[in-house]
C-alpha cells in the first residue's frame, strides 16, 4: 500500500492510458506502413477489421467504424487501389457489393502481426505467465467496467 490517495492513482492512470493511447497511434502509423507503404493508418484499422471478420458492404463497415459512407468510399478506394481490398457483387443484392482483404494483404497483416507479437513477447520476456495473464485480465476488466458503464467518452 502507497498511501496514495484514490484521487493521486485516478491521475496516475489517466496518465498511463495516455502514453498508452499515444502508443498505440504510433504503433498503427508503423504497422500500417508495414503493410504498404501508402497505407494510412485509418485504412490499416479498417483493412484489419475486414481481414478478421470478412466481406462485407461498405454502409456496415461505417456503422461499425462510426465514420460518414463518403469517407468509408474514399478509403475503400483507396484500398483497392493499393490491391489490399477486393470488391465483389453482393450475392444478397446484385445493386450493392463485398469488400474483403485481399489474399495479400491478409498475409501482409500476418506478417506484421506476427513479427508485432514477438517485438512484444521479447519486451515482456521477464514477466512470468501469471503476471501476463493477470494484466491481460484486469485490462479486460478495465475495459469492460468502460464500456459497461458508457463511459466511452473523451
Amino acid at each position: 500500500m502507497t498511501g496514495e490517495s484514490r484521487t493521486e492513482t485516478l491521475r496516475r492512470l489517466e496518465a498511463e492510458v495516455g502514453v498508452l493511447i499515444r502508443r498505440i497511434k504510433r504503433v498503427i502509423g508503423e504497422r500500417s506502413r508495414a503493410v504498404h507503404p501508402d497505407l494510412q493508418p485509418a485504412s490499416y484499422l479498417m483493412l484489419s477489421y475486414l481481414a478478421e471478420h470478412g466481406p462485407m458492404r461498405s454502409s456496415a463497415i461505417a456503422e461499425t467504424f462510426d465514420i460518414d459512407k463518403g469517407a468509408i468510399s474514399r478509403q475503400v478506394q483507396h484500398l483497392v487501389d493499393l490491391g489490399l481490398v477486393d470488391r465483389t457483387p453482393d450475392p444478397g443484392d446484385g445493386r450493392a457489393s463485398l469488400v474483403s482483404a485481399s489474399d495479400d494483404a491478409v498475409r501482409r497483416l500476418a506478417d506484421v502481426t506476427a513479427h508485432r507479437r514477438k517485438w512484444v513477447d521479447e519486451r515482456l520476456g521477464d514477466w512470468s505467465d501469471a503476471e501476463l495473464t493477470g494484466f491481460v485480465d484486469v485490462l479486460g476488466r478495465y475495459n469492460q467496467a468502460l464500456d459497461d458503464k458508457g463511459l466511452d467518452q473523451p
